[in-house]
């Protein structure tokens, strides 16, 4: 009589454990750098991913880390609740609360992390600290149209503002940096040519808009020649520098005159390091599933040209939707999920860290 008794009431308990465990709801907070984002995932499907971006580092041709703390102060309750609109959800049905703990700025970092704990403390749920250089990777993993996810192992490729990196992704959380820049990284190459070139900050899509109508082989530039997987700008920059300086000498209407094709050739010698360094990774590996992430990976030549390396070197390649590319929430959400499912939380000790390597 017992067990008839008893056993409705275990079957019951299991089949709620099994449904909290299978219907996760995580609210994300993104404050690494410039913009302020939050993003509520059920699952891997994102319901919403809120973005606010400070325009005020336009002034100063560069972002200004006092005034990005400020404005994320500023930004985040307001974001945080468009974020939980969208998503038309409640806060009191969150399962928990991810957040960037690091690599970013110090003073946007901590505005982040001091509101996830704050909020997580106050709703008492599991609070999840995330690597953002991790979550670009893993942004592939968020639900999206094509349905396309890569398999592991695969070569993630991270480029951004402040990162550009080779990562032999294992599984989820075993990832292995191959290679990384020893100086710039890809979008400040960017970025710093196009202020070179008196375009307005940030520089790195317009020379990608004016790259589109000129000859990418009308300048020659050099590249780097550094160790096997790991790549150097800061030469690549003073290169450019030196060019502008001597033609515009010479002429000073070359810019204006040339523009197209300037921008063009810049963009080809950065695009031809990136796949270089990604063909050494592939015969290094063996591996030959390809997905980027980071701002950068929204450049238009990038896409194409990974797109062709289909054909071209048989490769499987991934490319995330725009939205995913820069700076954002959800892919710290995506993270949040898969480290509930394995219990990884973090504790109210937790600080944030300016320099975090993947997987420290």
């Amino acid at each position: 009589m017992i067990a008839l008794y008893v056993l409705p009431l275990l079957l019951q308990y299991l089949f709620q454990k099994y449904v909290e465990k299978n219907n996760i709801y995580i609210l994300a907070i993104e404050s690494s750098c410039d913009d302020t984002s939050a993003a509520v995932l059920h699952n891997t499907k994102m319901l919403s991913n809120v973005v606010a971006t400070q325009k005020i580092h336009e002034e100063y041709g560069g972002v200004v880390p006092e005034l990005a703390s400020r404005a994320h102060q500023q930004n985040i309750v307001p974001v945080v609740h468009q974020a939980l609109a969208k998503a038309n959800i409640n806060k009191k049905d969150l399962s928990a609360i991810a957040f960037t703990r690091g690599p970013g700025l110090m003073g946007s970092l901590l505005v982040g992390t001091s509101f996830a704990k704050s909020l997580a403390l106050g709703l008492n749920i599991p609070l999840i600290e995330v690597n953002h250089m991790q979550a670009h990777i893993l942004a592939h993993f968020i639900d999206n149209e094509s349905g396309k996810k890569p398999t592991f192992p695969f070569i993630g490729m991270t480029i951004s503002g402040g990162h550009t990196q080779i990562v032999l992704v294992k599984s989820y959380f075993d990832m292995e940096i191959l290679g990384q820049t020893l100086d710039d990284a890809v979008g400040e190459a960017f970025d710093k040519s196009a202020k070179i070139l008196g375009l307005p900050y940030p520089g790195g899509p317009l020379i990608d808009k004016y790259a589109q109508l000129g000859n990418p082989k009308a300048f020659p530039f050099p590249k780097s020649k550094v160790g096997e997987l790991n790549f150097s700008f800061s030469g690549f920059k003073t290169s450019v520098l030196y060019f502008i300086q001597r033609e515009t000498q010479k002429n000073p209407n070359f810019i204006t005159e040339n523009l197209n094709d300037i921008c063009a050739s810049i963009q080809y010698t950065i695009i031809r390091v990136l796949l270089d360094k990604l063909k050494k990774a592939v015969a290094q590996t063996g591996v030959n599933q390809i997905a980027i992430g980071g701002g950068v990976s929204a450049n238009s030549g990038i896409r194409k040209v990974l797109q062709e390396a289909e054909q071209k070197h048989g490769w499987k390649t991934f490319i995330p939707p725009f939205e995913f590319c820069t700076d954002n929430a959800a892919m710290i959400g995506i993270v949040g999920y898969l480290k509930y499912k394995e219990e990884l939380f973090a504790t109210q000790e937790i600080t944030a860290k300016a320099r975090y390597v993947i997987n420290e």
